[in-house]
């Protein structure tokens, strides 16, 4: 573990999450105010020292001939967990493996397959190889971000609307940063839908605060800067985006 990093290590760190295969080393040390020799060098250092552990692609595989990706929660027992990771990672189909600190479902295993059957057979050879199966889930779709503290003046750029997602069967959900002010701003989900912010043909998917992924409840309060995940089977009413602070 690297016990400190600087302002420039935390500069890489970000440009490299949100795009490496476009990023330079002078366009990062333009922004950091160094040389691109001193960028090199730090990210062969980050690399040494395990913090960049790897650069990969992300891949849409339903673009890819209509492959489905699954999530499968599992359980191992604790002292067994690390040693069955690597081995469920070995296993044909699997993309990518998850370790959590925690007793039940401490293992995810993405895999993709060209259909069903073929995503049966991992989760098979998972739950032989001695992981106690709790859920599988076919994922829909995926976003991923740089961390917010490592960017420019330590936040995350931002629209109040961050992005659409086309879901099957005409369903559509939606990414709201709460306005300051905004109708919502400052009461429960609760009173939300009983003031009829919130359409009750709407479910509210999560609340994300301060880098950490609130499970919405009747009582959760909903703030100012929250990042609000939507889900609707039709087109999201306009009425409720527009109580949340969007345009």
């Amino acid at each position: 573990m690297v016990d400190r990093l600087d302002d420039v290590d935390k500069r890489i760190l970000y440009h490299l999450v949100r795009d490496a295969r476009n990023t330079s080393a002078p366009m990062v040390a333009e922004e950091a105010h160094v040389s691109a020799g001193t960028i090199r060098n730090r990210i062969n250092q980050l690399e040494a020292d395990g913090v960049i552990r790897g650069y990969h692609a992300h891949v849409d595989y339903e673009r890819a001939e209509g492959r489905l990706t699954n999530l499968v929660v599992g359980t191992a027992e604790v002292h067994e967990r690390e040693r069955l990771a690597k081995q469920v990672a070995d296993v044909p189909g699997v993309v990518n493996v998850r370790q959590l600190m925690c007793g039940t479902g401490n293992i995810h295993v993405t895999a993709v397959g060209e259909d069903a059957r073929e995503l049966s057979r991992v989760t098979r050879s998972v739950a032989e190889m001695g992981v106690e199966i709790e859920d599988e889930h076919l994922l829909q779709h995926e976003e991923h971000r740089p961390y917010h503290a490592f960017g420019p003046e330590g936040r995350r750029g931002r629209q109040s609307i961050a992005d659409f997602m086309s879901l099957s069967g005409g369903a559509e959900g939606v990414e709201v940063s709460v306005a300051s002010g905004a109708k919502v701003d400052g009461t429960t989900l609760s009173e939300a839908n009983e003031r009829g912010y919130v359409d009750s043909e709407v479910l509210v998917v999560s609340v994300e605060r301060d880098e950490k992924i609130l499970t919405p409840r009747g009582d959760t309060e909903i703030r100012a800067d929250d990042l609000v995940t939507l889900f609707a089977r039709g087109d999201l009413p306009e009425e409720t985006i527009t109580a949340f602070g969007g345009d």
